[in-house]
């Protein structure tokens, strides 16, 4: 019998009907790896698109469970309140603002300005534009864990107030970074 010829050749030593079936559970196995990296990714990132003015940026990407450092966009989950509930439905998207405050900083108030250790961040309003009355937030050291979270926007609904307060990590979901 002649050699074969390289059209002949079995695939990878493979004969006949067994190269299709090979290559069909490679092709399967590397599409299940894929899935499963894909998986793990979007169990540990997301992306959020900021329906509010309160930041300049409408878009980021969020790696999930990382806790912030001061300056990070954090995104959370805002507490169920009758105010919250009011201006953001029952079951309000997540909220992204900036770490403005960190664990041991001191949060004092000076007539209607927020101060994070003596430096001015924040103004308070007494009322919503809707004519709610506002709370003041929190004073005194950030516990352990937990953050002063806040804008520059005047009308930012954040941790001045005492309806979101100081934000701790069980109601972060991650940090993010602008896109857009």
């Amino acid at each position: 019998m002649p050699p074969a010829t390289e059209a002949q050749a079995p695939l990878f030593g493979l004969r006949g009907g067994n190269t299709a079936r090979w290559l069909a559970i490679g092709l399967l196995g590397v599409g299940l790896a894929a899935s499963s990296a894909l998986g793990t990714w979007r169990d540990e990132h997301a992306i959020l698109i900021n329906t509010t003015d309160s930041l300049p940026n409408w878009a980021f990407f969020i790696d999930k469970g990382k806790l912030p450092a001061r300056g990070d966009f954090v995104v959370f989950n805002p507490p169920r309140t009758r105010l919250i509930t009011a201006h953001f439905g029952a079951k309000p998207s997540p909220f992204a603002k900036r770490a403005l405050g960190v664990p041991g900083d001191v949060v004092s108030r000076v007539g209607n300005e927020v101060r994070i250790n003596g430096e001015r961040i924040a103004a308070l309003k007494a009322v919503t534009r809707r004519g709610e009355r506002l709370q003041p937030g929190p004073t005194g050291t950030i516990p352990e864990r937990c953050y002063y979270l806040g804008t520059a926007h005047p009308d930012g609904f954040d941790s001045r107030y005492a309806e979101i307060g100081f934000v701790c990590a069980d109601r972060i979901v991650g940090t993010g970074d602008a896109l857009l």
